[in-house]
C-alpha cells in the first residue's frame, strides 16, 4: 500500500512538472538557440523529479571530471529515470543521443530538437555512422559532452549486457575522454516494464576518464571492452564516501 501511495503522490507531479518544465524550454528555445539554457531547464526539471519522488543521489567521482570539460559519458541502463539521475548531478553541457522516435512525441520532440540533442535512427547501419560522425563534430565544435547507455536499451534482467561501440566511435573522432558512470538502485526507483515510480536511493559511481587522443578509430572494440569491465567494478558493492 506504501508503493501504491507513493506513485498516486508521485505521478501527477512528474506529469505536471514535465509539462511545466516543457512549455519552459520550448519558450526559451525561440530567442536562445545553443541549447544552454534548455539544458539549465531540463537540469531543473530532473532535480523536481527526483526531489518529488523521494529519490536520494549518493554520488562518488565527481571529482574526476572538470566541470567546464568536454566528455563522452558512458553509463549502465537500467530504468528511465537513468537519464533525470545523471542530468541532476553531474553539472555539464550534456546532450544526448536519443531514438528517433522521441522526436516525434509532441513537446519532448520539440525540446529535444531545439536543445540540440542527436536523433539515432534504428535499423539503419548507415545513417547511424552519420549520426555518430555528426555527434563526435557536435561535441568538437560545441564543446559539449555526451551521455550514452552503450547497452542499446534498458537491462530487463539488470545484468550489465555488452557494450556497442558507438560510444568509443564518437570520443575517439572527437578527441575527448570516455568516462565510466555506474548506476545502482535506479531499477527499483522505476522497474523495467513499469509507471510506478517509488521513492528511495540511488548510487552513481563516476570512474576516472579514458584519454582518446591516442587513439585510432580501429581501436574501439577494445577501448568498449575496457569501459564495460571498469563499469562492472564500479557496479561491485564497496562503501561509498557521502
Amino acid at each position: 500500500m506504501s508503493f501504491l501511495r507513493a506513485y498516486v503522490i508521485n505521478a501527477p507531479l512528474i506529469i505536471l512538472a514535465t509539462i511545466g518544465y516543457g512549455l519552459v524550454s520550448l519558450a526559451i528555445s525561440l530567442f536562445e538557440t545553443s541549447g544552454r539554457r534548455q539544458i539549465a531547464v531540463a537540469r531543473a526539471w530532473a532535480r523536481c523529479l527526483l526531489w518529488g519522488s523521494r529519490v536520494r543521489v549518493k554520488i562518488e567521482g565527481l571529482e574526476n571530471i572538470a566541470l567546464d570539460g568536454s566528455y563522452v559519458f558512458v553509463s549502465n541502463h537500467l530504468s528511465y529515470m537513468d537519464t533525470p539521475v545523471i542530468l541532476a548531478n553531474i553539472p555539464v553541457q550534456f546532450r544526448f543521443l536519443a531514438k528517433s522516435g522521441l522526436f516525434q512525441i509532441p513537446l519532448l520532440g520539440t525540446h529535444l530538437a531545439r536543445a540540440g540533442h542527436i536523433p539515432v535512427p534504428r535499423d539503419d547501419a548507415r545513417a547511424a555512422v552519420k549520426t555518430m560522425t555528426t555527434a563526435a563534430r557536435a561535441i568538437r565544435e560545441r564543446r559539449i559532452s555526451l551521455l550514452i547507455f552503450p547497452e542499446g536499451g534498458r537491462s530487463e534482467t539488470g545484468e550489465l549486457a555488452t557494450f556497442k561501440e558507438g560510444a568509443a566511435y564518437i570520443a575517439i573522432r572527437a578527441g575527448v575522454p570516455l568516462v565510466p558512470v555506474a548506476l545502482k538502485g535506479t531499477r527499483e526507483i522505476l522497474p523495467f516494464g513499469s509507471a510506478q515510480v517509488r521513492s528511495g536511493t540511488v548510487i552513481m559511481r563516476i570512474g576516472e576518464p579514458i584519454p582518446t587522443g591516442h587513439m585510432q578509430v580501429r581501436d574501439r572494440a577494445q577501448v568498449s571492452a575496457e569501459l564495460h569491465d571498469r563499469i562492472a567494478i564500479l557496479l561491485e558493492d564497496q562503501p561509498i564516501h557521502v
